[in-house]
């Protein structure tokens, strides 16, 4: 999403290089090129103000330390100020008094509420916890049955809600049933419309008066830029949102609504969703989203991700195997696995320091789709060649290129990729694997 932000902001720091001293002409210079770059990635105009003016204050006449370039320091100072402005640490949702614990969901229609209910729930599971959701929407056609849908799909309870109750009703009714069950979070779909109408709003004013919601979490779409930003105000006026959750993270808006956000609603942005999968929900983190706006990657939410989907007994299992040198296109298969469970490449390698700004990683999205060739060779194949790829002549080739859809050429590639990549790992297990536990714990 903040990728021509980051070019351009990347561009306005290098002309910084090679000056002894921030003076005031250079930094003026620079913060007229960071101005224009934050308006044109529609951020709102008094967030850009006011944001370049605690630059500003912070920059012009300060040493430039014996340790950094005159750009480096201005990148520091720019980087401290984009994480005040997205609320400084991470909100994590509050949960006090006694369970169960009751999360609102509002939005206009078309926001991914339904969906951002059920990734909700999911995301708490991994928590330990154990959500209830509770389909209030009765007007949109198949609100409930989706909710219950994805609630099936995940293993998640959902409330049976019935379309003449009232919303009302229904979260009453569902509030005494979670108490039974012993279900520790509520997670309540509401209605939305197009646009915010009286109607609507009186509709979830009775909600939260009757159950008394722990957190009411606006879902708003980052697509809409300035908009959301828009909404967020009005629902926050109207109804004290505790929090604001972007969806559509992940596509190639211009990313106003994420720095503008928590200065114009002062609302935390509390979660970003990224992906239409289930486990596409992010807590949100000033810090790490004004390292990646920067160009300065990640890692931390690498890691994390990472961890979530790291499986040790194969981890341990590929060790051995690279010790004994018994390394395959089975494990290499596995391996490949591995890594798609994390993201895509585009995603991992722009959580890297510095990867962001390269040009080469436009080109990644065609590589996805290798991938998927690689891993329709190696099922093509039989266990016995999968174990000895050297077994496979010409003859082989040609069967597996025709039983994967792909072509004799894909298949060589393949098989010398896989053999230089075996010949290297080898040659490291020469020099011994003092090291290599720690690149698998």
């Amino acid at each position: 999403m903040f990728e021509s932000l980051s070019e351009k902001l990347n561009k306005t720091f290098k002309k910084l290089s090679g000056q002894g001293r921030l003076t005031e002409r250079n930094i003026e210079d620079a913060l007229k090129e960071v101005r224009l770059s934050l308006l044109e990635a529609d951020v709102n105009y008094k967030v850009v103000k006011q944001f370049i003016d605690d630059i500003r204050t912070r920059a012009i006449g300060q040493e430039v330390l014996d340790s950094l370039t005159p750009g480096q320091q201005v990148i520091k100072i720019v980087n401290e100020a984009l994480v005040r402005l997205m609320g400084g640490s991470q909100q994590e949702l509050v949960f006090k008094g006694k369970p169960p614990y009751k999360i609102m969901l509002v939005g206009l229609q078309g926001s991914g509420k339904t969906t951002t209910a059920a990734k909700l729930a999911l995301f708490l599971c991994k928590q330990g916890r154990s959500p209830y959701l509770v389909p209030a929407d009765i007007y949109r056609p198949a609100a409930i049955e989706q909710l219950h849908k994805l609630g099936a799909q995940l293993q998640i309870p959902v409330f049976p809600s019935r379309a003449q109750q009232t919303p009302e009703e229904i979260c009453a009714e569902a509030l005494a049933k979670a108490n039974a069950l012993n279900m520790d979070v509520l997670i309540i779909d509401t209605a939305g419309r197009l646009h915010i109408d009286e109607e609507l709003m009186a509709e979830l004013v009775r909600i939260k008066t009757k159950i008394g919601p722990n957190e009411i979490l606006l879902t708003a779409d980052a697509m809409t830029g300035q908009d959301a930003v828009n909404v967020a105000r009005q629902f926050n006026q109207l109804l004290d949102i505790s929090g604001v959750i972007l969806t559509k993270m992940e596509g190639d808006a211009r990313g106003g609504a994420a720095l503008s956000m928590k200065a114009i609603a002062d609302k935390p942005i509390k979660f970003i969703g990224v992906g239409e999968k289930s486990d596409a929900l992010e807590p949100f983190f000033p810090d790490r989203m004004a390292s990646r706006i920067l160009g300065m990657g990640d890692m931390l939410s690498l890691i994390e991700k990472a961890q979530s989907e790291f499986d040790e007994k194969e981890a341990l299992k590929l060790e051995k195997k690279l010790r004994q040198r018994e390394f395959d296109l089975s494990d290499f298969q596995t391996q490949l696995k591995q890594i798609k469970k994390i993201g895509s490449l585009e995603s991992i390698l722009g959580m890297l320091p510095g990867m962001g700004q390269l040009k080469e990683l436009k080109k990644l999205k065609p590589q996805e789709t290798e991938l998927k060739k690689v891993e329709a060779i190696i099922y093509s194949m039989t266990p016995g060649e999968r174990r000895n790829y050297k077994a496979i002549n010409g003859s082989r080739r040609k069967r597996i290129a025709r039983g994967s859809g792909t072509t004799v050429q894909d298949v060589n590639r393949l098989l010398k990729s896989f053999a230089q990549m075996k010949k290297m790992m080898e040659q490291f297990s020469k020099k011994g694997f003092q090291n290599m536990p720690a690149l698998f714990h």
